[in-house]
Order: structure tokens, then sequence, then C-alpha cells
């Protein structure tokens, strides 16, 4: 059992705990809470030596820390879960601890597996996370099985698996009559965990009891009653004969009805006896939070403020109008709202006007493959016009025009020139072994290449690139094919000379 009697710890000026007396008992979980700066820490510190008090005392079993034999096997504590050398393996730190109180090596092992860093016992503490360095104080802490156990914010940094398991750990060793004493800033948690509670403010104590008693004396239960929505004067009726019969009620925003004064079954027979049909009728007890709260609102040394954003809002626009305020932000399960979509399009890019998409053809037809028989690709029109066919006999090929005017000139029969360019005429299809897409046409003098697929390319652009690819822009087009070589002329021979001459 953990007591002190008139604890008061001073420094300076400053007095960070005064007069503060209780008592730890074995078998139940305590919670130790208290706003920030109010003297946790500083008490568990003074409980464990570590601080010598200013006045008052406080005990262990009826000795103080310092006196107990072989303390770190009767008292295991986590203050600080970062207290551990980085340099040094898990194992190895749990291991020194071990040496120094007299405890047998293979308890190390079991209380890695306890925690659950088994598979981490080799490796350095620095490189442990938050949740990490918390299993290993706890582990710190189990190490000499002690009856007495203190932890400071057990579960900062844990998952939610961590958290379940940090609960059901202290009430497993408070069901074996151990002294389990927890101080923790979350409600919720506390709410589940702790039997009895003890509370200071500003370095004194506040409360002192089980947790349902606290609740009870900190928050004012109510009845949620709800009558027809579609019958108001039915709602006006049992107001009146819950005002007559010593209850007192409010309205709420949604149309029920909070009830105080008067238990529900006493509620439900004045609705019965007044003829009223009741949609709703039930208890509501306020959580450990709201009861905290309540009572240390006058506690609290750090309040926040709103921010006022000085100096850093931008002045609107001349006939800019300021943004309207989200209904319901700032209220208890409001989300925020999705970002619009650009022009009532589910994907960003999405055609306007009424444009085609850039993209897989419509009515099952396959994207046109590379050029066949010399044929050239049908690329986009940029005047808005349909893509043209195959060419026919006699007609230009279907190619990027710019302001109605064809960039190619017109082939005769379909048929693609034969043989190395002549004359700036334009090679039909790429290379044997080259893809169609990496070969730069080649037009009359002055004109401008086709890009990739038929596209004219930008100013500039390297023939062949990709748009929007940057490594496209690096490739090199491969020349087109050098005509063969002419034969070489035979010498001329004098048929007058010998033969021997010739």
């Amino acid at each position: 059992m953990i007591e002190a009697v008139g604890l008061t710890k001073r420094y300076g000026d400053k007095t960070a705990v005064y007069n503060l007396s209780f008592q730890v008992r074995p078998g139940a979980v305590t919670g130790f809470l208290g706003p920030n700066g109010s003297g946790k820490s500083t008490t568990m510190r003074m409980i464990l030596g570590l601080d010598n008090p200013s006045a008052g005392y406080v005990t262990i079993g009826g000795h103080p820390y310092r006196r107990l034999p072989n303390a770190p096997r009767q008292v295991g504590a986590l203050l600080d879960a970062k207290a551990v050398h980085g340099g040094r393996a898990a194992r190895n730190h749990l291991l020194s601890l071990a040496q120094l109180s007299g405890i047998p090596a293979r308890r190390v092992d079991e209380v890695l597996g306890v925690v659950g860093l088994q598979d981490v016992a080799r490796r350095r503490s620095k490189g442990f996370s938050l949740g990490m360095g918390q299993r290993l104080g706890i582990a710190a802490a189990l190490l000499g099985d002690p009856q007495v156990l203190l932890f400071d914010e057990p579960v900062n940094g844990l998952d939610p698996e961590g958290i379940h398991w940090v609960r059901n750990l202290m009430k497993a060793l408070a069901a074996e009559g151990r002294t389990v004493f927890v101080s923790s800033h979350l409600m919720s948690e506390m709410a589940l965990t702790a039997d009895h509670l003890i509370v200071i403010g500003r370095g004194q104590l506040m409360a002192d009891m089980s947790v349902t008693e606290f609740i009870s004396a900190n928050s004012a239960d109510f009845a949620r009653v709800r009558t027809p929505d579609t019958e108001p004067h039915l709602r006006e009726k049992l107001t009146s004969a819950l005002t007559e019969a010593g209850g007192h009620v409010l309205p709420e925003q949604d149309g029920g009805l909070r009830v105080t004064g008067l238990v529900l079954p006493r509620i439900s027979d004045i609705a019965h006896e007044s003829d009223v049909r009741l949609w709703e009728l039930s208890p509501h007890q306020a959580s450990l939070e709201e009861a905290y709260m309540r009572m240390t609102q006058g506690a609290v040394d750090y309040r926040s403020t709103d921010d006022q954003k000085a100096g850093l809002q931008q002045p609107l626009p001349p006939g800019a109008q300021p943004p309207m305020p989200v209904p319901g932000q700032g209220q208890p399960g409001w989300y925020a709202p999705p970002p619009p979509q650009q022009g009532g399009q589910p994907f960003a890019g999405a055609p306007q006007g009424g444009q085609a998409v850039a993209g897989p053809q419509q009515g099952g037809q396959a994207p046109a493959g590379p050029p066949q028989g010399g044929q050239a690709v049908t690329g986009p029109q940029q005047s808005g016009q349909a893509p043209a066919g195959p060419p026919q006999a006699g007609q230009a090929h279907a190619t990027p025009q710019q302001g109605g005017q064809p960039l190619a000139a017109p082939r005769q029969g379909g048929q693609a020139p034969a043989g190395p360019p002549q004359g700036g005429q334009a090679v039909a299809g790429p290379p044997q072994g080259v893809p169609a897409r990496f070969v730069a046409s080649q037009g009359a003098p002055g004109q401008m290449s086709a890009g990739p697929y038929g596209a004219p390319a930008a100013p500039g652009a390297v023939p062949g690139a990709e748009p929007g690819n940057p490594y496209a822009a690096q490739r090199q087009a491969p020349p087109p094919p050098a005509a063969a070589p002419a034969p070489a002329a035979a010498p001329v021979t004098d048929p007058t000379q010998p033969e021997d001459a010739r």
C-alpha cells in the first residue's frame, strides 16, 4: 500500500504539491488524474525517493522507498520510457537491471515475451518507436515481479492493440492483489481501467473516491423524452405534467426533452396518466470526461485561445465576397464534405462542350495501328474536322492540317514512292525493324515534320518525341535507309594493246 501524509514540495517560490494526503490500496487499479502542471509527476517522484518532499512524507508498505530492502524486487515503476541508453540492446538493458537487483537472467526473456518484444530483443533501443519504448519500460517495471507498480502515462504511443493489452495487464495485476497506481490523461481509457480515482489540481487534492461516485458527484444524470413530432401539443402537455410533478424540463434542439429530478418509472407513469404517447424514454449518464472537466475547469493553468491570425490573412480583392461559414462545422460528429467536382464531371480534364475524348475508340473499333503498305496514319485534325479515311486513288493522304492546308503532297494511286527520297518526297513507311512512332516523316522543304501517331510536332520538338514524355526527347530518330551505292564503273581498255598490257 502507498500512503502519503501532508506531502508538500516547493521549488523556490513555486509550490508544486501542497498538503497532499491519500492512500493507494492493493487489489484495485487507482487512477491518478489532474491537469498539466498539477503535480502528478512530482508526486510519483517523491513516492520513489527521486525528490525529497519539503514537508510531509510518503511510504510504501510502511517504509520510505529508500529504506526498502532490495526495492526493485518490491516496487516497479515506469516514469520515463526514454530513460534508456540508446546504444544498448533491449535485452542487454533489462539484463543490466536484473544483475543489479539479483534477478536471474531467465526472467529477462520472460518479461520480453510478456510485452511482445522477444523478436527485437537484440536491437538497439535508439531505433525503437515510441510505443516500443513504452513496452520496454513496462518490461523493466515487471522485471522484479513487484507487489507495487507505478505507471506514468503507460499507453502513450501505443496502438489500439497495445492499449487493450495494457488495460488487461493492469486489471490482471490488481486481481492478483498488487497495488497499481496509474497516471493518465485519457479519460475514456481510465473509465475502463480504473476502479478508484485520485484527482489533484494545482498540487492539492480534489477527489478521492470510486469512478462511479466521482461521475455521480460531478455530473447531472437526466432522462431523454421524445414525443411524436407531428403532434407538438403532446410535448407541451407532457412538459406541464412533468413540471407539476417536480421535474425540471429543458427543450433540446431536435425536439426532445431533457428531464431531471424524476426517475424513469415516474416519468413513464406521468406520460401514461396524461395520455401522451412516447417515442423515446432513455437514461443519460455523463461520462468520466464530462465529470472530470466540470470538476477541474477552475484548476487548469494552461488554456488555449482562439487564433486571430493577426497580420496573416490576405485582404480580399475588390468585389470578392468573404467565404460563407459551413453549417455544422465545429460541432461533434461533423466531417468536411468531399471537394466539389470540376464542371460536374467525376474526373478532372473531362471533355467540355461536347468535345471528343482522345482515348479509346467508340463503337468497339480498335485504335489504328502502324501504317500498312505505305499508308499514312490518320491523325487528329486541328480545325475541328473529323479524321479522314484511308487514301483513295488520286487523293492526298489524310495528314494533320493547320488552318485547313495539307502538309504532305498527294500520292498517286495510294502507293508509296519506291526507293530513297527524291526531291523532298516522303518515305513511305518506316524502315524494317523500326516502329513507326519513332520515325519522323520527311515532308516537302519548309514544311513541319509530323509527330508520333500523325500529330503535328511542336516547333523545336525532336522528331518522334512523345508529347508530355521528357525521356522521349532523348531518343534520336533513326536515319532513313541510305541509298544503295552505285556499282563501280569498269575500266576502259584499248583492244589494240596486247593482252599482257591490258
